[in-house]
């Protein structure tokens, strides 16, 4: 596993996180709380020294999942991230970001964590109901009471996160990005590496399409809400992918490496992509293989012939 610093902190963090939302259980599908559990350990065992979770996912349920794995890791605890400013409330997601709310939620994942310090804590999406001074001044006063260690954010764009500068230093934010969302080439990667703030890639492998696991559009099962987060499962926009996976499955096949490996090395290729790559996993097979296979990288030809198929199909929109 190779490990890089996180932003201006002194996290070195590996390049593959555990994300965790599918662990919450209500929205990727069934899950099992013990193969989770056993998901986060062996990522663990894998050298992955990063797990990112949210009340947000299983309105808690993946925060009590994560603690109660930590409190099972003998050794050398992972860091832990964790988010404030959604909350899941029936079907849906709020943003709420009221400074009664977020005082609230910090102790909320504290006790759900079982930790005593959150080592990222980070703004999980802009709430417009809501004055950002007054969310972050709370966060300010969170921080110096010592309940987190660094200060993240999730989803925002460079001009916001320069209004949180203001009041507090950010070390990562955790964007949307994969072979197939890329719109933050364009500016908050550059932006990030100006101002020497870490990034934490969320949707690596597009909900599962660039591990090439799947020959055929999908029909997921009932609980199972990936098609609504990620549009390349739609009919219209399956075909598109087709091309560019099939580059994905010849530069695989010629290193003898998983799809997937290809796919997450060139979100974490050096000078290009994000800091760390975030991977979920629902059981241990998952994990270990999301894990492995970061001692290899993409050459430069490799990494032209994936961009331009790229642009010549998903891109070309």
């Amino acid at each position: 596993m190779h490990y890089r610093t996180l932003g201006t902190s002194d996290l070195q963090v590996s390049v593959v996180g555990l994300g965790t939302w599918a662990i919450g259980g209500d929205f990727f599908g069934a899950v099992d709380d013990a193969e989770s559990i056993r998901a986060i350990q062996a990522s663990v065992d894998e050298g992955v020294n990063l797990i990112d979770t949210a009340p947000a996912y299983g309105a808690g349920h993946s925060e009590q999942v994560v603690g109660k794995a930590l409190a099972e890791i003998r050794g050398e605890k992972p860091y832990v991230a964790t988010k404030v400013g959604v909350l899941r409330t029936g079907g849906g997601f709020e943003r709420n970001l009221k400074p009664e709310s977020v005082r609230q939620e910090v102790d909320d994942s504290l006790r759900r964590l079982g930790v005593d310090v959150i080592d990222l804590y980070q703004i999980h999406w802009p709430d417009e109901n809501t004055p950002l001074e007054e969310t972050l001044a709370e966060l300010k006063r969170i921080h110096e009471a010592g309940k987190f260690r660094y200060l993240g954010v999730s989803n925002f764009s460079p001009q916001q996160i320069d209004e949180c500068l203001k009041v507090l230093p950010v070390v990562s934010v955790q964007p949307h990005y994969s072979l197939l969302e890329r719109a933050i080439e364009a500016d908050l990667l550059p932006y990030c590496r100006r101002q020497s703030i870490g990034s934490l890639g969320y949707g690596t492998f597009a909900g599962g399409i660039l591990t090439g696991k799947f020959r055929e559009r999908p029909q997921f099962e009932q609980g199972d809400n990936r098609y609504k987060f990620y549009r390349w499962f739609s009919e219209k926009t399956w075909d598109e992918v087709q091309n560019l996976l099939d580059v994905l499955r010849e530069i695989a096949s010629d290193r003898e490496v998983p799809v997937a490996e290809v796919a997450r090395n060139w979100a974490i290729r050096e000078n290009g992509g994000v800091t760390v790559a975030l991977v979920g996993a629902k059981n241990e097979e998952q994990a270990r293989a999301n894990a492995r296979g970061t001692e290899w990288s993409l050459t430069g030809e490799e990494v032209d012939r994936i961009e331009a198929t790229y642009k010549a199909t998903v891109g070309s929109e």
